[in-house]
C-alpha cells in the first residue's frame, strides 16, 4: 500500500510541517537520505502559537495523551493551514474513529474547518 501511495503522489498538492521534516532529520542516515529526496517538492507548513495552542487543547481534551504531543501538533499544523486531508500511518493515536470525532469535534467549537484524517488507501 505504501509503494502504491507513493507511486501516485504526483497525482496531489502534498504538504508536511516543520515537524515531520525534523523528525525525517533525525533518522539514520540511510532512511534520512531517501525521505529527504521523497519529500524535496513538498510544500512546506510552519508551527506557530496557533498551532501549539489548537495541540494543547486537543491535549487538554485527551485527544492525544501528553506524551504524542507530536502528534496533536501534526493535525494541528494541518487543521490551521486548512488543509482538506491528513494522511497518516500511526493507526494508533491519529487514524482511528475516537481521534477523528474528537478533532472535529473540538474544531467546530473552536471555529475551525473539519478534516479529514485517513490512511493512505482511503485516499
Amino acid at each position: 500500500m505504501t509503494e502504491e501511495f507513493w507511486s501516485d503522489i504526483e497525482n496531489y498538492k502534498v504538504y508536511i510541517s516543520t515537524l515531520v521534516k525534523e523528525e525525517i532529520e533525525a533518522a539514520s542516515s540511510q532512511i534520512r537520505e531517501e525521505m529527504m529526496k521523497l519529500i524535496k517538492d513538498f510544500n512546506l507548513l510552519e508551527i506557530n502559537s496557533e498551532t501549539e495552542e489548537l495541540a494543547d487543547y486537543y491535549i487538554e481534551k485527551e485527544i492525544f495523551p501528553e506524551k504524542y504531543r507530536s502528534d496533536a501538533l501534526h493535525v494541528a499544523v494541518a487543521v490551521v493551514n486548512e488543509i482538506k486531508y491528513i494522511l497518516s500511518w500511526n493507526f494508533k493515536h491519529i487514524v482511528k474513529v475516537k481521534t477523528r470525532k474528537m478533532v472535529n469535534l473540538s474544531n467546530e467549537i473552536l471555529g475551525f474547518q473539519n478534516i479529514e484524517i485517513i490512511a493512505p488507501p482511503e485516499l
